[in-house]
């Protein structure tokens, strides 16, 4: 009898032992960088100028997927980091761009304006309130019951915020006016280690010193070309008093500075330091300086990547010395956009053209009074989408779904005109790719009635901005690389989406997905 209890005794701690075996560890910490604009061509084409500790080692150490694919139009910053850490995409997650026309005042507005809160080291009033789904950050804090150290560092605000999610500690970005890091209210405590660098070592004390050269001998930069000769470069940031700090924010400087307060971060806090999963979002630029073409600055270009390159490498050290590439689950990717790049020049008669639409817009005010009577019909436009005024349609007794019918068949004879999407085509229209990737950026709230889509090589004029924007519908590659905590090396070419990136991690942490995240996560990525 006494033998029976003790082989059933040791039978079921022998079953107990195999059951703790077989529950996976989870990463003690997880660091997102997303790079606004990175482009892999680049990365690949100036592979020659790099160290061995940056780009070189995550693709000899990383799971690289050479091409995360963004399924919706008009990818911005933020549109591309609100659909990366919700794993959905904007006609859900609410994020459709970095601003759009608020229908109640016909003002545009800020994703992530909110007057409701002050804002610490800023005038912005700032919250995540227009972000309408969980986040990465959010199911960490739920699933760790407020435990786990969640903050989010970018050179911009609303990479800040977004990456932060409704539950965070903390969102820091540098304040265009003055330099210093900046955050909400909405957060409530603003931790004293940011404070404490601001106070003793933030940007302002150094901006005056700081002078933007070559990192190599000039004579390393051949990689891009310009019509116009460039001998050298040289950009002190302080010689204009009223942009200096955003103009700094487009240089690679601005992802040394977030490697500062990475730094200051990791002495600070425990986060890294227990058996709960913490989490790190932080951004980087890689996008043209002061936003002019690359062409206008070759050299500029490539220096950025160069020291893009070195700032990636040191921000690698930085998380081995505090932590521990084996504890921390490391992955990069792309914002999966680029500033717009200027007309072809004349000589090589690249078909072309001048879209306005506010000409537009006027023109089909027009057309509609002929039509049903006098009457403002076209209440506003914003880049590319012509908002109707549905209280005067009401109160004539018009049917929507006609006016929104004449109207795109109207629109559509527009020279440069490519396509015309109404809000009701979009909605109940018959599937197509093309419709689909129109249709996952559009959301009934902030989104115009009919969206207008240019011939590619044709200049769209905006007049809200004054400036203009060259249409150009190429396939734009994004980078996804997973690095440390195990990851299995291999450089996969098969596309995938970055809706897959959410649920990817929160599998590895233990955690729910996103609660808008219907994608699976990625498989065969540990050892």
């Amino acid at each position: 009898m006494k033998g029976r209890i003790l082989t059933s005794l040791l039978t079921m701690m022998a079953l107990a032992s195999l059951q703790a075996q077989e529950v996976p560890a989870v990463p003690k910490l997880v660091v997102g960088l997303t790079i606004d604009q990175l482009r892999l061509d680049y990365v690949e084409a100036f592979s020659s100028m790099y160290g061995d500790r940056g780009f070189k080692r995550l693709w000899k150490e990383g799971r690289v997927y050479r091409n995360a694919e963004y399924d919706f139009v008009n990818v911005d910053r933020s549109s591309a980091v609100a659909a990366i850490q919700t794993g959905a995409m904007p006609k859900v997650n609410g994020i459709v761009g970095n601003g759009w026309l608020d229908r109640s005042t016909l003002q545009v507005v800020n994703c992530v304006d909110d007057n409701r809160y002050m804002g610490n080291y800023t005038s912005e009033s700032t919250s995540p309130f227009r972000l309408q789904v969980s986040t990465l950050s959010d199911e960490l804090m739920i699933a760790t019951q407020g435990v786990a150290e969640v903050y989010s560092i970018a050179p911009t605000r609303e990479m800040a915020v977004l990456s932060a999610g409704h539950a965070s500690k903390g969102a820091f970005w540098i304040n265009d006016d003055t330099g210093k890091w900046s955050g909400t209210t909405y957060f409530e405590n603003f931790p004293t280690w940011v404070s404490t660098y601001n106070d003793r070592q933030g940007l302002d004390f150094r901006i005056g010193e700081l002078v933007w050269g070559p990192y190599l001998p000039v004579t390393s930069y051949k990689y891009l070309t310009t019509e116009t000769k460039q001998v050298t470069f040289k950009h002190k940031f302080d010689d204009e008093r009223r942009n200096k700090y955003r103009k700094f924010k487009t240089s690679p400087y601005a992802n040394d500075e977030v490697n500062r307060l990475v730094n200051a971060c990791l002495n600070a806090t425990s986060i890294g330091k227990d058996f709960v999963p913490d989490l790190l979002n932080l951004s980087y630029y890689a996008g043209n300086y002061d936003h002019k073409p690359a062409a206008e600055y070759p050299l500029e270009m490539q220096d950025t990547y160069v020291r893009l390159d070195a700032a990636l490498a040191e921000l690698l050290d930085i998380i081995d010395r505090k932590v521990g590439l084996g504890s921390t689950l490391f992955f990069l990717t792309s914002t999966g956009y680029s500033d717009p790049e200027p007309i072809d020049p004349p000589q090589y008669r690249i078909p072309t053209g001048e879209f306005h639409v506010k000409r537009c817009a006027a023109l089909l005010n027009m057309f509609l009074a002929a039509i049903y009577g006098e009457g403002q019909y076209v209440e506003a436009h914003h880049e590319q989408e012509i908002y109707l005024n549905h209280k005067l349609i009401e109160e004539k007794r018009l049917n929507l779904s006609e006016i929104l019918d004449r109207s795109s068949e109207f629109l559509l004879q527009f020279s440069g005109v490519k396509d015309v999407y109404s809000s009701q085509r979009l909605m109940l229209g018959s599937w197509t790719p093309e419709l689909d990737k129109v249709k996952n950026r559009y959301h009934s709230t902030c989104s115009g009635d009919i969206w207008i889509e240019v011939l590619p090589g044709w200049t769209i004029v905006r007049d809200h901005s004054l400036d203009t924007k060259v249409v150009r519908n190429v396939y734009s590659s994004a980078p996804l690389v997973f690095m440390g905590w195990d990851v299995r090396p291999e450089i996969i070419h098969t596309p995938v989406k970055v809706g897959h990136i959410a649920p990817t991690l929160t599998h590895f942490m233990r955690i729910r997905a996103p609660n808008a995240s219907s994608l699976p996560p990625l498989s065969d990525i540990r050892k």
